[in-house]
């Protein structure tokens, strides 16, 4: 034994009722061949295959039997292993870790942000093996904790400390099987009661699940039936709440009778104008406080949640030292064993989303280096909001900060994160819960109609939250990709941007007036300019042609620091003076890939066809000489403009936060474009 731990033999007089569950280990759903590596990893910890009878390995047959011993036993898990979500078996001879994202106990998180200090493994198992527990530190080091051999139907517990995680560091098990194999019955990890500021941690908080949809009814009731599917997370849910804003509407779908019976009374549906993403979450909010509910977890429409991600979330947030914002993480819907988004904060000077730590690793795939062997994971990530595609929020903070900002969409969640931080609660993203969006990573939405909202919102942060004079960097790097946009023939997005600055000086009273509004005005304008308009077949357009190669830095790489100022000089003088040639306004010079979709590039064009970030259409750049230096001669001005009334803009805004985000504002608003709400008020389950 060794003082983190205490083995409790089974049957002992110790109180079980003092214990609760915290976290159970869960398995792959049917069908999800694909994220096992999440779930359970078949490799070694130390990279050696554990092996009971070593007969062969002591005295091979022959000289390559010894070479190739390792390789010849299964290395992966099998699918047909997994016998119900919580039990599994494991193979004679096989070696089988827990140390995986859903599986292994984030122990730092938990010695961080709750009062808990000891923790119980409890692990069931049926035949004869090993169960072996490890943790890991900061660094990422593994370290032996415990073992016991198990024979017959077993319960191993382990009492473990968490005192040495002050920066981080998990807690896992290791299955090692006999010649006869063993099987996981069930484990969980549990806690004991302790103060929170619940004031007892053994008060489970009532949760309003709320999903914000926008003509995707599929996306909800493919969720909805997830969760009914799982009573043990239907058991946590009060009640489920979509916040309908579209035309394709959830009430429509074939399978709603059917799903909305499964959930027992626990769906209701609100159907309202478009508000966007704030307004519909902002909706949640309200709800969830009216109804007196304890939590609102929003939820985005387009994910795959692994339903056992939201106990998570719960049970964390109930444990939690002070109210709490505890997120989920996002994996790429498309290529499941990759971790997008993990802990997220902002950058004061610059105030733009950035990773924590720049050893950090964005897109991470687990198949390629799961947890134990990624070092980055194991120090402490601590976040200063996290994404509205799974955040759960206590009604406590709700009203002590407010809702959401009217913002439609973007930014509106990071400037919640901060504007909580600052009122003194936290945002945690929990490793261990998280979901499937699809990434960002195939979409270019700030050239879009969305390039309105980017530019307005960060600015309306800045001024919020900004601790610097005249916002850090912000209005130089507003300034700088005005300057991109033009150079690049994306008159459309320089449009939405002009508008958006002068919308952020006409100040905050404005912005629940303009949610209906801006995206129909910013579709309609996308009329007058040909980058914004899309045609499946690039044969649509007519064939290349041009006189003469367009000349400049190649698409590999863009411009270094040393080469950037002369080189935009050039730039700059040369879409000022060269007048556009003949042709371009009757042929595309080429057709580029999105990749090839750069400013340095386009500065050489005067007329290209260029594939869209999903890969689905194409649209015509042309060059337009005439709007290119009053283009930046206007956006000067309104930058200049932006700066010398900084100080009293800001002042205005952080004067109408309180106001602008309260209930009573939202009450009104939601008065007016609400259509139809189906059992308001409904109050807790």
């Amino acid at each position: 034994m060794t003082t983190a731990e205490t083995a409790v033999a089974a049957g002992s007089p110790d109180a079980a009722s003092a214990w609760q569950e915290i976290q159970r280990v869960v398995l792959p759903a049917t069908g999800q061949e694909d994220v096992v590596p999440l779930y359970v990893d078949a490799g070694s910890s130390h990279g050696v295959r554990l092996v009971e009878d070593d007969t062969l390995y002591r005295k091979p047959r022959k000289p390559d039997e010894k070479l190739n011993l390792v390789s010849s036993q299964a290395t992966e898990a099998h699918y047909e292993d997994f016998l119900s979500r919580e039990s599994m078996a494991v193979r004679p001879g096989q070696h089988v870790s827990f140390g995986t994202y859903f599986n292994a106990f984030p122990a730092s998180y938990w010695r961080r942000w709750t009062a808990v200090r000891r923790v119980r493994l409890v692990v069931e198992t049926e035949g004869r093996g090993t169960v072996v527990v490890y943790r890991s530190n900061a660094r990422g080091h593994l370290q032996r904790v415990a073992s016991r051999a198990v024979d017959g139907r077993q319960r191993a517990e382990f009492e473990l400390d968490l005192s040495p995680f002050g920066d981080g560091g998990w807690y896992w098990f290791d299955l090692n099987a006999s010649r006869d194999g063993i099987e996981l019955v069930r484990a969980h990890w549990d806690a004991r009661p302790g103060q929170a500021h619940t004031g007892d941690t053994a008060r489970r908080g009532s949760v309003m699940v709320e999903i914000t949809t926008l003509n995707k009814p599929g996306y909800c009731i493919e969720n909805a039936k997830q969760f009914a599917a799982h009573p043990e997370v239907l058991e946590r849910i009060s009640e489920i709440l979509i916040v309908d804003q579209g035309t394709d509407q959830v009430r429509d779908h074939p399978e709603f009778a059917a799903v909305e019976a499964a959930l027992g009374g626990r769906l209701r549906v609100i159907e309202q104008s478009n508000l966007g993403g704030s307004g519909g979450f902002a909706r949640g909010m309200f709800e969830a406080v009216e109804g007196g509910y304890d939590y609102v977890l929003l939820l985005d429409d387009d994910v795959v949640v692994e339903p056992e991600s939201i106990v998570r979330l719960v049970t964390f947030a109930d444990h939690c030292k002070k109210p709490t914002l505890v997120g989920g993480h996002m994996f790429d819907l498309h290529a499941r064993t990759i971790l997008h988004a993990y802990a997220e904060v902002v950058d004061p000077y610059r105030i733009t989303p950035e990773i924590p730590r720049i050893d950090m690793r964005l897109r991470h795939d687990f198949v390629d280096s799961n947890l134990r062997q990624t070092p980055w994971l194991h120090r402490r990530a601590d976040a200063d909001y996290n994404g509205w595609w799974m955040c759960l929020i206590p009604t406590a903070v709700i009203r002590e900060v407010g809702l959401s900002l009217p913002l439609f969409i973007k930014w509106d969640d990071i400037e919640y994160g901060l504007r909580a931080k600052k009122a003194g609660f936290p945002t945690v993203s929990l490793p261990g819960a998280g979901l499937w969006h699809v990434s960002w990573e195939d979409k270019q939405d700030d050239i879009g109609w969305q390039a309105y909202f980017y530019a307005r919102n960060r600015l309306v942060a800045a001024l919020l939250h900004s601790p610097f004079a005249h916002g850090g960097r912000v209005l130089r790097e507003s300034f700088q990709v005005d300057v991109k946009h033009l150079f690049s023939m994306q008159y459309y997005a320089e449009a939405l941007r002009s508008i958006a600055l002068a919308d952020v000086q006409r100040g905050p009273d404005v912005l629940h007036a303009d949610l209906p509004s801006k995206l129909p005005d910013a579709v309609a304008l996308r009329s007058q300019y040909s980058e914004a308009q899309f045609r499946d077949d690039v044969d649509e357009f007519p064939a290349p042609h041009s006189a003469e190669a367009p000349r400049g830095i190649d698409a590999a790489g863009s411009p270094t620091k040393k080469e950037l100022i002369p080189w935009a000089a050039k730039a700059f003088a040369r879409q000022l003076t060269r007048a556009v040639a003949p042709e371009a306004a009757e042929h595309p010079q080429a057709h580029l890939a999105h990749k090839d979709n750069k400013w340095w590039r386009l500065t050489n064009y005067d007329s290209v066809v260029i594939t869209n970030a999903e890969g689905t259409a194409s649209s015509w750049y042309r060059r337009r000489p005439e709007l290119l230096k009053p283009g930046i001669a206007k956006s000067a001005a309104v930058h200049a403009g932006l700066w010398r009334d900084w100080d009293a803009l800001a002042a205005r805004y952080r004067e109408a936060a309180a106001r602008v985000t309260s209930m009573e504002a939202w009450r009104a608003t939601f008065a007016e474009h609400t259509r139809s709400d189906g059992g308001r008020n409904r109050g807790k389950h």
